[in-house]
């Protein structure tokens, strides 16, 4: 069998220009001509027009890829064994950069299904992208992350004000509780920071205590968190991540 230019421009997903580029610079001249003088494609053309393409798709210069096919002591297993090895380190590449783009684009869902008018009439001039991008960053591979991606994708804004109504009743508690000097580790404080825990398991995942440990450390360490709860008091950030911790060991 032989065929056409175009045909073979048809089967390839190229142009008939691209074809006779490739005839042009001998990177593919095409075994036959027809009695008219016209170019015609067997099936061994066909097979190199591949290998072309395929090198082609993975970036190789046209002169590098005549170099690799020219090559007099090339077995065409090692072509494939090539071809695969080749694939696999682009299809490892292709994957982290999909596994990245995705957390970026969930790290961005989180808490954005409002307006502008609706954040900033819901979160004043704070930003929730910033906590939801760091939250993406650090725990974007995990459970708890896809859990809360899971449900603040079907909160209104409604929803974000009870849940901002609830914060705002807990500052003032935990702020009359500092401002009455109640050390980190007596009751109130640890039953403000239990509620703490609880709010993160009905608004976002299920936070064992172990967990609610991790978060208070990041309250401290973390200037964005912290200046979060310090606005609240000063003060406050290191406070809860001391309740926290106690509040884990009385559970424990």
């Amino acid at each position: 069998m032989d065929y056409s230019v175009g045909q073979v421009a048809g089967f390839a997903g190229v142009t008939v220009r691209t074809l006779h580029h490739y005839d042009g610079i001998g990177l593919l001249s095409p075994g036959g001509r027809s009695h008219a003088g016209h170019r015609r494609y067997d099936d061994g053309d066909l097979d190199r027009l591949q290998q072309i393409l395929f090198y082609r798709e993975l970036g190789f210069p046209l002169d590098e890829i005549a170099v690799l096919l020219d090559d007099p002591d090339a077995d065409p297993q090692e072509h494939l064994r090539r071809q695969h090895r080749l694939l696999s380190d682009r299809i490892a590449e292709l994957r982290k950069m999909a596994a990245a783009v995705e957390t970026a684009m969930e790290a961005r869902k989180m808490g954005i299904n409002l307006t502008p008018e609706e954040k900033f009439e819901v979160f004043g001039g704070k930003d929730p992208e910033e906590h939801a991008e760091e939250a993406g960053r650090r725990w974007g591979g995990t459970d708890a992350y896809a859990e809360s991606q899971r449900r603040v994708a079907r909160y209104t804004k409604e929803d974000w004000k009870r849940m901002q109504a609830e914060v705002a009743e807990w500052g003032a508690a935990y702020e009359a509780l500092m401002d009455d000097g109640e050390p980190a580790t007596g009751e109130r404080a640890m039953e403000l920071a239990e509620a703490h825990r609880l709010h993160m398991g009905k608004w976002f995942y299920e936070c064992s205590a172990e967990m609610h440990r991790g978060l208070g450390e990041m309250y401290v360490s973390d200037e964005r968190f912290r200046a979060y709860y310090d606005s609240m008091r000063p003060g406050l950030a290191e406070h809860l991540r001391d309740a926290i911790d106690a509040n884990a060991e009385r559970r424990a």
